[in-house]
C-alpha cells in the first residue's frame, strides 16, 4: 500500500499555519485593506524570461482557448486598482513551472497588496511590520542595502560597469558552469543567488534595493544618485538567507509597459522559450488610468516556514508538489 497520500505537513503545522493566516488578515483588516479575489486562469502570463507559466485549453464561450495558470495575481489586481478599488491584498494560489526545492513548490500562496498613494518605503516599513506581526517575535533591526553595494562588498565588482566577458567568467567559476553565451542578468542573478543571499537577513531584516533597470519588470525607473545610471524602483526583503518579498513602485505607463512585454517576449525567443500571451486587459486598465502607488508579492508560505522553524516550505503545506 502506497505511503505518499499523507500530507506533508503534520496536523498541528497545518492548525499553526491557518492561525498565521488569520493573523494576516486581521493585519490588513486592522489597516482597511480590502480582501480580494480574482481568477487563476488569465488570457495572458507572465512574459519573465526568468519566469515558465503554465497554459491550459479550455472551453470559454469563444471556443477552444489557452488560458493561463497565474504566476502572480498581479495583472487581475491592477485592474482592479484602476476601477477604483483603493488599498487591496490577497492570498493566492500561484503556479511556476519546474519551481521544485526545499525554497519553492510548482504550486504555492502568494500573499500580494497594493498600496495606491504609498511610497516604495512606506510599503518596505508595513512589509517589515506585516513579517514581524507573523513572526510573532522581532527578527532584528531593519538594514537597507543597495544592489551596487552588496556586488562590490561581497564580489569586489560594480555590477553595472564591469565587462561581460569579466563577469560570465567570474559567474562560471562560482557557478560551475559554462557562462561564455548568459546574458548579463543570468550572470548577476547566479551571482547573487550564490555568493550573496545566503548572508542577507542573518542579523536582522535586509533590504534591497536600486536593481539593475534590465531588472525592473513591472517597476518605475529612476536614476541613481551616485553616476545617474537607470536602476529599478523595487526592492526585495530578505530573512534567514530566505527572499521573502519582491517590491515595486508599480509602472502605470501602459505604452511603456507593452513595450517591457514584447522586449521580454523577443528575448524569450532568442533564448529558445516559447512566447507567452500578453495580458491585453492589464494594458487596457493601465491605459484607463491605474493609480500611482507600491505593491508587493511576499511567499507566505517562506514566512510561515520561519515562524514555525521548519527547514521547507513543503513542511508548511498540506500537499507539496510530490504528494499533489
Amino acid at each position: 500500500m502506497r505511503s505518499d497520500w499523507r500530507p506533508s505537513a503534520d496536523i498541528e503545522t497545518l492548525r499553526a499555519r491557518a492561525r498565521l493566516i488569520a493573523q494576516v488578515r486581521a493585519f490588513f483588516a486592522g489597516r482597511g485593506v480590502l480582501e480580494v479575489e480574482t481568477p487563476v486562469l488569465g488570457h495572458g502570463g507572465s512574459t519573465d524570461l526568468h519566469l515558465a507559466s503554465l497554459s491550459t485549453e479550455a472551453t470559454t464561450p469563444a471556443g477552444r482557448e489557452r488560458l493561463w495558470l497565474q504566476t502572480s495575481p498581479e495583472f487581475a489586481m491592477k485592474r482592479l486598482l484602476a476601477a477604483g478599488s483603493g488599498p487591496i491584498f490577497q492570498l493566492a494560489r500561484c503556479f511556476r513551472d519546474g519551481e521544485v526545492g526545499r525554497r519553492h513548490n510548482l504550486e504555492f500562496t502568494m500573499l500580494e497588496w497594493y498600496r495606491p498613494g504609498f511610497s516604495l518605503n512606506e510599503l518596505i516599513e508595513e512589509s517589515v511590520e506585516l513579517a514581524r506581526h507573523v513572526l510573532g517575535r522581532d527578527p532584528g533591526p531593519l538594514r537597507r542595502r543597495r544592489y551596487r553595494e552588496l556586488f562590490r562588498d561581497q564580489l569586489a565588482i560594480d555590477p553595472f560597469s564591469i565587462e561581460l566577458a569579466e563577469l560570465r567568467r567570474l559567474a562560471g567559476e562560482r557557478g560551475g558552469l559554462s557562462m561564455a553565451d548568459a546574458p548579463r542578468d543570468d550572470c548577476l542573478d547566479l551571482l547573487l543567488s550564490l555568493a550573496i543571499e545566503p548572508h542577507l537577513g542573518r542579523e536582522g531584516i535586509e533590504v534591497v534595493v536600486d536593481y539593475p533597470a534590465s531588472q525592473a519588470a513591472l517597476a518605475r525607473r529612476h536614476r541613481d544618485p551616485e553616476d545617474g545610471e537607470w536602476v529599478a524602483s523595487r526592492f526585495e526583503l530578505y530573512l534567514a538567507g530566505l527572499e521573502l518579498a519582491n517590491g515595486y513602485d508599480e509602472l502605470t505607463d501602459a505604452a511603456e509597459q507593452a513595450a517591457r512585454f514584447k522586449d521580454d517576449n523577443v528575448a524569450r525567443r532568442s533564448a529558445g522559450l516559447a512566447e507567452v500571451d500578453v495580458d491585453a486587459r492589464l494594458l487596457a486598465a493601465l491605459e484607463h488610468g491605474m493609480p500611482a502607488g507600491s505593491g508587493v508579492a511576499l511567499g507566505i508560505d517562506r514566512l510561515i516556514q520561519l515562524a514555525l522553524g521548519r527547514e521547507s516550505v513543503a513542511e508548511v503545506m498540506a500537499f507539496a508538489t510530490p504528494r499533489c
